[in-house]
């Protein structure tokens, strides 16, 4: 793996302009596997962006550049520079920024971009779900009296439930919530999916959970905790997707490769 922080990419060789360049904005499970299958494919040249908000990223099978572009400019410069051939937005559901960014970038460099997204989970008999529109709503939705509350929504936006500190938390995330939040009774797990329906249940009995809040970020890995909360019959606060923006989207990595095959032909 190649990999640099907040810079160009070293170690790439660019010499073969015979190859399609192709960016992937990742951070995903999709685009991880995505990665895998343009990897075997010597046509392509394949190039994953994260983030970088997770601590310590799996190894890629692609060159990995780490660290943001400056916004929607700065993609755009970037996708000009490197004479990239097609971007392909792999980024989690509720990265709404990057997406935005990745939309514009696309429509002012002339690069064509597609989404590969999972499908959000759908509510199905016995789901006792609250749907709202952000996390600062599902804060809300909690309501004043005390609850015993399951959060798994990331540690980006957990600090916002320290404004309703009657609640007791288990809050549980890949990377460790920094700084702790300001609550009386919040207790954390570090954990990475995926998590058994088996498991969730033994977990939130445990711990006398009653109220599940989750973003409806879709994908097996972490469904356990919805069917957990169905079968105990526990309140969920779903804080449902934004709108994306207005480009293709594909589903799943087998999708997006056909998609990258209708796109780019095999002759460059």
């Amino acid at each position: 793996m190649v990999s640099q922080r907040d810079g160009a990419i070293e170690g790439v060789d660019r010499s073969d302009m015979g190859r399609y360049r192709i960016l992937i904005l990742g951070g995903t499970t999709e685009a991880r596997h995505l990665a895998e299958l343009l990897a075997e494919r010597p046509e392509f040249e394949t190039t994953i962006s994260l983030a970088g908000r997770t601590e310590a990223p799996k190894p890629l099978p692609v060159p990995t550049r780490i660290g943001g572009f400056g916004g929607a400019s700065g993609l755009a410069d970037y996708l000009v520079e490197q004479k990239i051939d097609l971007m392909i937005d792999a980024t989690h559901p509720f990265a709404n920024q990057i997406s935005a960014n990745a939309a514009k970038a696309a429509q002012a460099s002339g690069v064509p971009v597609f989404a590969l997204c999972r499908p959000g989970w759908v509510r199905q008999a016995y789901d006792r779900w609250i749907s709202v529109g952000s996390v600062a709503a599902a804060v809300i939705a909690l309501g004043q009296a005390p609850r015993r509350v399951f959060l798994s929504i990331g540690r980006q936006e957990a600090h916002r439930f320290s404004t309703a500190p009657q609640h007791s938390y288990l809050v549980r995330s890949v990377d460790p919530v920094e700084p702790p939040l300001k609550l009386p009774d919040c207790r954390y797990i570090l954990a990475t999916g995926p998590f058994t329906a088996e498991g969730e249940t033994d977990l939130f009995r445990f711990n006398r959970i009653d109220t599940l809040v989750t973003k409806n970020s879709g994908g097996l890995a972490t469904y356990g905790k919805i069917e957990a909360a169905r079968a105990l019959g526990l309140a969920v606060i779903m804080i449902e997707r934004q709108v994306p923006p207005g480009i293709r989207t594909v589903h799943d990595a087998e999708a997006a490769l056909e998609l990258v095959d209708h796109l780019l032909s095999p002759a460059k």
